[in-house]
C-alpha cells in the first residue's frame, strides 16, 4: 500500500523548507527522518506482500508468514500517517503565503484529485493486465490511495483554521474516526450501494475511511505541530513523541483487553479504536527513531532507505504488478520460506534499482559493472 505514498511523486514535494522543520533531509525541501520512515514501511510492505503472494498455502500457519504478516499490517497506517503530515505542511504553506480560502481549499483538493486519478489508474492498469480474469468491479477496488484521496477532500475544512488550532482539532478528528468505527460497522449496510459501503464501513478487504482515515488526521495533528514550533525545539518535540508514542501503545493494549467495553460488538482487527491507537502510538516510536538515526548515524549520506521513501508510490505500483500480476505464476503459493525469503531479498533490490533510476540514473550507472570496448585490429 504509498500508497501519494511518496511526496516525491506527487504535488506534496513543493512543501518549502522551513526553519521549524530544519533538520536532516535528502533534498532542500524533504525532511530525511520522514523519508527514512516512508523507506522502512515501503520494506515492510514488500515482504508481506512476497510471503502472501508465494508462500506455499500448507506453510501459512508457520510463526515466519505470521510474523511477516503481522509487520505486514503497519506500513499502510504509517503512509497515512505520513500522507497527514505532508498534508499540514501544505496548509501550513498555504497560510504562510497569504492565499484566500478558495485557494487554500483549491489547493487541498487537487491533491486529493491527483491521488483519486493515481488510483483509478491504478486499478485500470491492474485489470486491463489481468484480463480476461478480472471483473470489472476491481476497477472500483477501495485501495489506500482511495482512502488518501477521500479522506484529504474531507479534510480540506481545516484549512479554515490556523496551524496551532489544527494541531488539537486535527487529533480530536482523528480520536473521533477511530471512536465511531465500530458503531458505523454496526449500521445496517445492506440496502446502500456496495462502492458506498466500500469507502465508508470497515472492512478486512478494502481501506474505508473507518477507521484508516484517523491515521490520516493524526498525521495532520502531528505536522501541524512540527511546522508550529521554533528549530531549536524539533528534538525535544520528537523525545515526547516516542514517550507519548509508548505510553499511547501500552495504555490502548491494556484497554483492549480488559472484560468492558462501551461498544456493543467491536473486533480488534477490523473497527477496534484500540488497534489504531496502538498503531499510533508505534509509528510515533518508529518516528523518532528514524530521526535519531538519520541525523546521528546517516547524516549527510546516502541512504537506501530514504533513497525508498523518495519514490514509495513508484514502488509501490511496480511491485504490486510484480508480486500479484501473472509474471510469476509458477511460484504463486509454492515456495518455502526460505524460498519466499529470498524473493523478498531480490524484489527490495530490485526496487532501490528501479528507485534509483528513477531519482539518479547517474548513480545507477555507476553502480553497473564498467566495461570498456576496444575495436580489434589486424595484429589481435
Amino acid at each position: 500500500m504509498q500508497s501519494s505514498l511518496s511526496t516525491e511523486t506527487h504535488p506534496t514535494a513543493v512543501v518549502q523548507q522551513d526553519p521549524a522543520t530544519a533538520g536532516p533531509r535528502t533534498t532542500a525541501s524533504r525532511l530525511a527522518y520522514l523519508d527514512w520512515l516512508r523507506g522502512l514501511a515501503a520494506v515492510t510492505m514488500l515482504q508481506g506482500h512476497v510471503f502472501h503472494s508465494f508462500t506455499d498455502k500448507g506453510l501459512r500457519n508457520g510463526p515466519e508468514y505470521v510474523l511477516s504478516q503481522f509487520f505486514g499490517g503497519m506500513p499502510p497506517a504509517i503512509f497515512l500517517f505520513l500522507t497527514g503530515i505532508t498534508l499540514a505542511f501544505l496548509m501550513d504553506s498555504s497560510d504562510r503565503k497569504g492565499l484566500s480560502p478558495v485557494a487554500k481549499i483549491a489547493a487541498v483538493l487537487r491533491r486529493a484529485g491527483f491521488l483519486l486519478g493515481m488510483a483509478y489508474l491504478f486499478r485500470l492498469q491492474l485489470w486491463l493486465f489481468a484480463q480476461p480474469h478480472s471483473p470489472w468491479t476491481d476497477l472500483f477496488k477501495v485501495d489506500i490511495l482511495n482512502c488518501m484521496g477521500v479522506g484529504i477532500a474531507l479534510m480540506a475544512v481545516l484549512t479554515f483554521f490556523s496551524t496551532f488550532d489544527r494541531i488539537r482539532l486535527s487529533a480530536g478528528l482523528g480520536v473521533a474516526i477511530a471512536g465511531l468505527s465500530p458503531m458505523v460497522s454496526s449500521i445496517g449496510w445492506a440496502g446502500e450501494h456496495w462502492l458506498v459501503r466500500n469507502y465508508v464501513a470497515p472492512s478486512y478487504d478494502y481501506f474505508s475511511f473507518f477507521p484508516w482515515a484517523a491515521f490520516l488526521a493524526f498525521g495532520v495533528s502531528a505536522g501541524s505541530l512540527l511546522r508550529s514550533v521554533r528549530a531549536e525545539q524539533v528534538e525535544r518535540v520528537i523525545q515526547w513523541a516516542a514517550v507519548f508514542g509508548l505510553s499511547l501503545a501500552f495504555a490502548a493494549h491494556y484497554l483492549s483487553n480488559i472484560p468492558y467495553s462501551i461498544y456493543a460488538k467491536s473486533e480488534f482487527w477490523l473497527n477496534s479504536p484500540a488497534q489504531v491507537f496502538i498503531k499510533t502510538g508505534v509509528i510515533l516510536v518508529l518516528m523518532s527513531v528514524a530521526y535519531v538515526w538519520t541525523r546521528w548515524v546517516v547524516r549527510d549520506s546516502w541512504n537506501w532507505l530514504c533513497q525508498l521513501g523518495t519514490t514509495s508510490l513508484l514502488v509501490y505500483w511496480v511491485h504490486i504488478e510484480l508480486v500479484y500480476g501473472r509474471w510469476f505464476w509458477m511460484w504463486k503459493e509454492n515456495l518455502s520460506v526460505p524460498q519466499t525469503l529470498a524473493a523478498s531479498v531480490a524484489v527490495i533490490g530490485l526496487m532501490l534499482v528501479v528507485s534509483v533510476w528513477r531519482t539518479n540514473p547517474a548513480k545507477l550507472r555507476n553502480w553497473m559493472p564498467q566495461v570498456s570496448y576496444r575495436p580489434m585490429s589486424a595484429a589481435d
